[in-house]
């Protein structure tokens, strides 16, 4: 085999090999050899990693200062990671979503999930909003913009460049257009039978969530004839889902000002405003009140952040979503839908099922769980990467 025309990386010894070998995309710098000559490897610079016996496992993306030393790119040792390379991911990834939704609206790309680390995208229409998290991608943006728009048509191009992954690898916070012009208002916003009003420029992360559209889609199937109450609502999320169904009201819940009067355009939209209504303030406040007052509800969903975003979080975190399931267990009609949801990476499936049954059983209520759901598919998850699937939603009737 020729050699390589970048640097290699090791693992030592007691490394476990295997574990990339079968799939996991990260090497950790703890695991790789440190020497004079791997620690002046350039941040992310391509680097091959090998083996404590020098066998090639494959190339990837140098960051050997941070927690992860290097994110696996291809299994090729021999692999070009130029234009072509990234043309034939971008290429898969968008013929995934074409194939998945008869409308251009949803991640065209989830990082690991589509082999492209640290690259997010989200369509909405002809606009296009991408969040490029890391080095790698920072310096192969011309590339990156000018495939993005070729292969899927659309005419522009925003960077988020907001994220606090990006402050970890030291790149500038900034928002630009790279293509077009951007929208001068919110972009309307097809979903579920829903409309729901997206600010790709001041919004939260791309202007709005596409992970949770099968679990809207459950809620709705539950919604016709119901009263919903919909926490941590962020632009209408499930409220607005549940109103398309049919529900004969819907009460949204968030902190954010903005957020709820992006959630009344979408219901001004769709023709349904009479029958929504919001109520701003802390979502754990605003529970309360709404038990002091009596009030029931057929439906209620809680859709909260992530509490527990990292493993030193966790303990308080499922205290939280403890606490999240008691106070909307209290506000469910008898015979009535509960559904709680989670973001956090460091919260797994059992754990979180685990903090709501408590929460749940504290309020007294006797819950049966009628279904578990997740992200959608155009949130693809790496098998050996667990935070590439992140997202949980438990219904329950109680």
């Amino acid at each position: 085999m020729t050699a390589p025309s970048f640097p290699v990386l090791r693992l030592k010894p007691k490394a476990d090999a295997r574990r990339i070998r079968h799939g996991h995309p990260w090497a950790w710098s703890d695991d790789l050899v440190l020497d004079r000559r791997s620690k002046a490897v350039t941040a992310g610079a391509l680097a091959l990693l090998e083996d404590a016996e020098r066998q090639p496992i494959g190339i990837g993306i140098a960051t050997v200062n941070a927690r992860i030393g290097l994110r696996v790119l291809d299994r090729a040792p021999d692999a070009v990671i130029d234009r072509d390379w990234l043309r034939a991911k971008i290429s898969a990834a968008h013929a995934l979503r074409a194939a998945l939704y008869d409308k251009p609206f949803y991640r065209l790309i989830h990082a690991e999930g589509d082999g492209l680390p640290g690259l997010i995208v989200d369509r909405f229409g002809d606009t296009l909003v991408m969040q490029p998290n890391a080095i790698w991608l920072e310096e192969r943006l011309d590339d990156l913009s000018a495939l993005l728009l070729e292969i899927t048509g659309a005419t522009t191009l925003i960077k988020n460049g907001t994220s606090r992954a990006r402050a970890l690898e030291e790149l500038p916070e900034e928002m630009l257009t790279l293509a077009g012009t951007a929208p001068d208002g919110p972009l309307e916003v097809p979903m579920t039978g829903a409309i729901y009003m997206a600010d790709v420029l001041g919004g939260q992360k791309t202007g709005l969530f596409y992970d949770q559209r099968p679990n809207h889609a459950l809620i709705a199937s539950l919604s016709g004839g119901a009263r919903v109450l919909d926490v941590f609502t962020h632009v209408g999320g499930f409220a607005l889902a549940a109103l398309a169904a049919g529900a004969t009201s819907a009460l949204a819940v968030d902190a954010s000002e903005p957020a709820l009067a992006l959630a009344g355009q979408g219901a001004q939209a769709m023709g349904c405003a009479d029958r929504f209504t919001t109520r701003q303030g802390d979502a754990f406040a605003v529970m309360e009140a709404l038990a002091a007052e009596g009030a029931t509800f057929d439906v209620v969903i809680a859709d909260p952040p992530a509490f527990a975003p990292s493993k030193q979080a966790l303990d308080k975190g499922l205290r939280a979503y403890e606490r999240v399931a008691r106070l909307a267990a209290s506000l469910v009609a008898e015979g009535g839908t509960l559904m709680l949801c989670s973001c956090s990476h460091a919260a797994d499936l059992t754990k979180f099922r685990a903090s709501c049954l408590r929460g749940i059983g504290r309020a007294g209520r006797e819950p049966r769980l009628i279904y578990t759901g997740f992200a959608g598919p155009d949130h693809p998850v790496h098998p050996s990467l667990s935070d590439t699937g992140y997202l949980k939603a438990l219904a329950f009737r109680l």
